[in-house]
């Protein structure tokens, strides 16, 4: 069950927009596919006459959390966070008000009906599937947009909810909103600034726990605060020093609220990697959330 709200309180449109503003001055990266979807095949064995061994290839193939293998570990680690499970595709369907004033709380990346993120996700999948199940609730959405109130969702929405998550097509559109609104600029920011996956990760699970917006506690901020504390590997500074500084700054902001106040996802987990020196993620991770012991070979 989840436990903690991963959505910023404050309404995302114009935050959003904000976020993409500052991000048109970065350089193109790559930026991730949908989940599920199958990227370019790796190279093999078989590919050159002298070529490097498969697991070579494979740690110096994952250039950023938009590496595929890698963007599924950053699934699952939230997910441990957010559901106490690894199996982040189980999560299409889960929705229930957690009492955190956001009102619902649903799907993958647990879209907001207070927080735009909801309506913008039903918006997308009924301009890709008009007549769908949750059409006829975007009045309603519209409506209870930026509050915790239910009104013109209830009784049937979480039903009908999760009668859409076995639809492909609100799969792909959860998917694909996740993507633009959190991970992608994540993974682009953190490249900006010389970061690498664990790294990025980290920027990852704050944007999607925070939102962003001019909030002291939105991800730029947090970013803002660990600036004023080291530079970035982009600009001269040592990698280590300034992702200590940035989980210093997110803690900073988790206890600002009180249903982000355990925070145990940075204690026994990214900070344990950073420690490590596991800056690219790579694989055993062992790591505990709320006091949950996860493992992935």
């Amino acid at each position: 069950m989840r436990t903690r709200s991963i959505a910023s309180a404050l309404p995302k449109t114009a935050t959003r927009v904000a976020l993409g503003l500052a991000l048109l001055a970065v350089p193109t990266t790559a930026v991730a596919t949908t989940a599920g979807t199958a990227g370019p095949a790796p190279a093999t064995a078989h590919s050159a006459p002298h070529a490097a061994p498969a697991a070579t290839i494979a740690a110096t193939a994952a250039t950023g959390l938009d590496d595929p293998a890698k963007k599924e570990l950053a699934m699952k680690l939230v997910s441990s966070a957010e559901n106490s499970s690894l199996d982040w595709k189980a999560q299409y369907k889960y929705i229930e008000d957690i009492d955190d004033d956001r009102g619902y709380t649903g799907g993958i990346i647990g879209f907001c009906s207070g927080t735009h993120d909801m309506l913008e996700l039903v918006e997308l999948y009924t301009k890709r599937k008009p007549g769908n199940v949750l059409a006829k609730y975007l009045p309603a959405l519209r409506k209870v947009d930026g509050s915790p109130s239910h009104e013109g969702l209830d009784p049937n929405y979480p039903k009908d909810w999760k009668k859409a998550a076995q639809d492909p097509e609100f799969q792909k559109a959860q998917n694909d909103e996740r993507d633009r609104v959190y991970f992608n600029p994540a993974v682009k920011q953190g490249k900006a600034d010389g970061i690498g996956v664990l790294g990025q990760f980290a920027y990852y699970d704050a944007i999607v726990m925070h939102g962003d917006s001019d909030d002291k506690t939105s991800f730029s901020n947090i970013r803002k605060r660990a600036l004023a504390k080291a530079k970035p590997p982009a600009q001269g500074g040592d990698e280590k020093t300034y992702l200590n500084a940035f989980l210093d700054a997110r803690v900073w902001a988790m206890k600002q609220e009180e249903a982000h106040s355990d925070t145990s996802r940075v204690d026994t987990a990214q900070r344990v990697f950073l420690k490590n020196g596991n800056l690219d993620l790579h694989t055993p991770l062992n790591w505990k959330v709320y006091g949950e012991s996860f493992h992935i070979g």
